[in-house]
């Protein structure tokens, strides 16, 4: 029997042992990768299409992700809806630059007939003219509405300068939806999901048989052929105001096109960058937040895409200090590149991400977003176990060097908008 009076015994952090999932072939170029022995009743499954907003213009894009479960030539949207709830099934759309993504949560004795109602829809999807019409009112509304938030007007021109001359700077504007036709979607579909699924990825304890029953009825979608990027990213790096009457805020992004998990310096930057602004204890929350009050929050994130990353900081302030917002976050950027760190805050930010990453590996589910995070750059996951050792060894004087490197003031898209 367990005696509680005793607490675990404590140890050191040196490797976490991952489970890999398992490789399934769909088709020879559409793998499904399966996350096996789960420990409960539970089962999720994500599509990856090759149908992001850099793969036709944002709009259609966005309308398309939008009206997957908007009626079969058999079944109305609510007939969709209300089946899958009688399965017990949660979903979820997902859109982003690269690549649109389908979850769904179930039990594992439902997954089957959730999956086969998804090919149902997939290959009988009509996309009703009415749907189109209430979809685009809808999204039309919306945009209006976000077009008064501070925060989305910064993130749209931040967005614009980051990604400049690429279809990653491109934003949708209230006119795009006008000319949006229900032909353009059909053709969308019919080429970025019906012969565009890139990937699979499966968590749940089922038999081989089930599992290749889905691989089965998925690979007639597989996609034809995988993109190629050969767009040379680089960031404008200017400073621009977006006014915007009567705001009482002012909303700040700040940045510049970086790189992604492949990188040689990606473990030191992502510790530089726990410091500078990633948890609760940095120094841009210890002094914009703690110190000056100038916000409820800010922080900063590095952002991948397959090719490359970029570096992000963001927050928002009230208008009449966002100038000092700016210098304050000039001089803890400056004083990365002047000073050392001292080895208490150094220890910290160790311990921290120390106990970050063994967080994130707790569970299946956590183990495939680990896995979803390094495959989609080819990598493994012992990508994670290089991070702890980097982790522990990493010195105060290479963080400074990082910093000279890749935080130079004058190389960043600075927004600010309000």
């Amino acid at each position: 029997m367990l005696n509680r009076k005793n607490p675990p015994s404590l140890g050191e952090l040196t490797d976490i042992s991952f489970v890999t999932p398992e490789l399934v072939k769909c088709t020879p170029d559409l793998p499904l990768y399966w996350m096996k022995k789960v420990p409960n009743a539970t089962s999720r499954i994500d599509f990856y299409f090759n149908a992001g907003t850099t793969k036709d213009s944002n709009v259609i894009s966005a309308i398309t992700s939008g009206l997957l479960f908007s009626g079969t030539k058999d079944k109305t949207s609510t007939q969709i809806h209300n089946e899958l709830d009688s399965l017990g099934a949660y979903f979820d759309v997902g859109l982003g630059f690269e690549s649109a993504i389908v979850t769904f949560y179930a039990l594992n004795e439902q997954l089957p007939a959730v999956v086969k109602l998804f090919v149902e829809i997939m290959e009988n999807a009509n996309f009703p003219e009415h749907e189109v019409e209430e979809l685009i009112n809808d999204r039309k509304q919306k945009l209006q509405i976000n077009l008064e938030k501070v925060s989305f007007l910064a993130q749209r021109k931040f967005q614009s300068l980051i990604f400049e001359g690429t279809n990653f700077s491109r934003t949708v504007n209230l006119e795009d939806y006008n000319s949006v036709t229900r032909e353009e979607i059909v053709q969308f579909f019919n080429t970025n999901y019906k012969k565009g699924l890139k990937k699979v990825f499966l968590v749940g304890d089922f038999e081989e048989e089930i599992v290749s029953t889905i691989a089965n009825s998925i690979s007639s979608w597989a996609v034809e052929k995988q993109d190629k990027t050969d767009i040379h990213f680089q960031n404008k790096a200017e400073t621009v105001h977006v006014e915007k009457a009567n705001a009482v805020q002012s909303a700040i992004r700040i940045g510049k096109i970086l790189f992604n998990k492949t990188h040689p310096d990606y473990f030191g930057f992502m510790i530089l960058n726990t410091i500078l602004g990633d948890f609760f204890g940095s120094r841009l929350m210890k002094n914009i937040r703690e110190d000056k009050g100038y916000t409820y929050g800010i922080g900063s994130y590095l952002s991948e895409i397959k090719d490359t990353g970029y570096f992000v900081i963001g927050t928002e302030v009230g208008k009449e200090v966002k100038d000092a917002t700016l210098t304050e976050i000039r001089k803890e950027i400056e004083k990365l590149q002047q000073e050392l760190v001292s080895e208490e805050e150094l220890n910290l930010v160790r311990n921290y991400l120390l106990g970050q990453t063994l967080k994130s590996a707790d569970g299946s589910y956590a183990l495939m977003e680990l896995f979803l995070s390094v495959e989609n750059q080819n990598l493994d996951l012992d990508f994670y176990n290089d991070f702890i050792h980097k982790i522990k060894s990493i010195q105060a004087e290479e963080l400074r060097e990082l910093a000279r490197k890749y935080l130079d003031w004058n190389s960043f898209s600075i927004v600010s908008a309000g």
